[in-house]
């Protein structure tokens, strides 16, 4: 055994305090190895550690947010246009023999091609493109189509539809002032060939003459398909940007809780590895305050050493018992939950009253789930923000079903959004704060849908309704089959 020495005792704490050191860096460099979804959604942070699962909007819109375009994507529409273009050219020519000015065409479909070969050149086809520049490029294939078109018979040509594929992509993908921008001048072109066009290429001497009334109705219905159509795809598109952005957020609040959860098995390995050093240094200080009795100085800073040293190892002692898994916290009862998400909301001037319903079966006990613990507290938390003077707050169960019911006796919700609770983006919190105290703050419809993934991810179906008149408020039940809520719990305390 080594001899014990102040220096034995100073390279033992050099040790720890390596360690400490390298525990230090260990988080930041872990979280290396975790999906950092911040990019996806900038403005959503994390205040605190204590509120990790608090997410924090700043005066940033989502719902007005647009995807960019990257010019190989209209490049390669551009080209797709042009070998079309070229292809309806040489069948009509050479396949149905008809009279066309085959050299004006070629000539604009030429200069499409020298455009898209000099912007390949000059610009990198994977960049992302400003929707002004993007919106310029349809732009300029909506005149090309026109130009072409006024060649070969105006609106009498089957191909005056294409006017649509511009603007079908815009609704897609640039805001709705450049899609607005774009139809109109898809109409406007129209409307030109509507009374300026070259005949359209026919057999025979006679050229083919439709009458203006005919003309006018597929001016008309391209008006209208540019229209609807564009609406329809806008529509489409809004709503899919909106579910990926607040799944997005769902996946960052649950990354963030992994984060948290992970530090318990690094408390764990702490105070594993630090153990052995704190206790050589307890030894090997106590063998040295025995040796030096008769230095009263260098005694008692040895003893300062040897209390502080096991004031450190008391402490990892109680870090190990609250990370040890089996712990109590690792598991805990449907009662103890319901209290552990109404406990942060009971100072807010509203009277939060639990209800836990006593049945012959034996009360549940599930995992201490992050998803079940932020949904049933982001509901309570919207419950008390609009509630008047109560919140209620019953729970149940039985062999099969286990059930929490959240009620207020606020306006309750609206009957347009009723069928709809839930979904991203759907937020009446303005409203309720001004009427109540003309805050003019405002959620973005964020948390209820965060809430609902989260707890339906768990097994549980979430409904919504208003409480029957004459009262009024809204009431949120939360069901789960049982088995489901106590999934991880030993097979021999499953069954009551």
């Amino acid at each position: 055994m080594e001899k014990p020495t102040m220096a034995s005792a100073l390279r033992h704490l050099a040790s720890c305090r390596e360690f400490i050191e390298a525990l230090c860096r260990k988080p930041q460099q872990a979280t290396n190895g975790w999906p950092d979804l911040s990019p996806r959604l900038p403005g959503i942070k994390f205040r605190s550690m204590t509120d990790a699962l608090t997410i924090d909007t700043p005066d940033i819109d989502y719902r007005h947010r647009r995807q960019r375009v990257r010019l190989d994507t209209i490049l390669r529409l551009r080209w797709l246009a042009a070998l079309g273009q070229l292809s309806a050219i040489f069948i009509v020519v050479q396949g149905l023999e008809f009279d066309l000015p085959v050299v004006p065409c070629l000539a604009v479909i030429s200069v499409s091609a020298l455009l898209n070969l000099g912007l390949q050149i000059a610009f990198n086809p994977m960049q992302l493109l400003e929707p002004a520049h993007a919106g310029g490029l349809l732009a300029l294939n909506i005149v090309e189509l026109t130009v072409l078109l006024y060649l070969t018979g105006g609106l009498e040509n089957p191909f005056s539809y294409m006017f649509l594929a511009p603007v079908l992509i815009a609704a897609t993908a640039l805001p709705v002032r450049l899609t607005i921008t774009l139809g109109l001048l898809a109409v406007a072109c129209a409307t030109a060939l509507f009374f300026m066009h070259l005949p359209l290429p026919w057999e025979g001497e006679e050229p083919l003459i439709f009458p203006p009334i005919y003309l006018f109705g597929v001016w008309l219905s391209i008006a209208l398909a540019i229209g609807v159509t564009s609406l329809y795809a806008f529509q489409v598109t809004e709503e899919a940007r909106k579910l990926s952005d607040a799944l997005a957020a769902t996946e960052l609040v649950l990354a963030r809780e992994q984060h948290l959860t992970q530090l318990d098995g690094l408390a764990a390995a702490a105070a594993h590895e630090l153990g052995t050093p704190l206790a050589t240094i307890v030894l090997i200080s106590r063998e040295l305050e025995r040796a030096l009795q008769d230095n009263g100085q260098v005694t008692s800073d040895i003893k300062t050493l040897r209390e502080q040293a096991q004031r450190c190892r008391e402490i990892l002692g109680k870090i190990t018992q609250l990370s040890s898994t089996g712990s109590m916290f690792d598991r805990m009862k449907l009662s103890t939950l319901i209290e552990e998400t109404v406990a942060p909301h009971r100072d807010f001037g509203v009277d939060i009253k639990v209800r836990v319903a006593v049945t012959a079966a034996k009360e549940p006990v599930g995992t201490r789930n992050p998803a079940i613990l932020y949904g049933v507290g982001n509901i309570l938390e919207n419950a008390v923000d609009f509630a008047r003077n109560a919140v209620e707050v019953n729970a149940w169960w039985n062999n099969e079903t286990v059930e929490i019911v959240v009620s207020d006796d606020g306006p309750g919700f609206a009957p347009d959004i009723l069928k709809r609770i839930g979904q991203p983006y759907l937020s009446r919190r303005r409203s309720a704060e001004e009427v109540q105290g003309g805050n003019q703050g405002g959620g973005l419809g964020l948390g209820v849908f965060i809430a609902r993934t989260l707890l339906e991810r768990t097994g549980a179906k979430v409904s919504f309704t208003n409480r029957t008149f004459p009262d009024h408020g809204a009431v949120v039940q939360i069901a789960w089959p049982r088995r489901r809520f106590e999934a991880s719990e030993d097979s021999d305390e499953a069954e009551p």
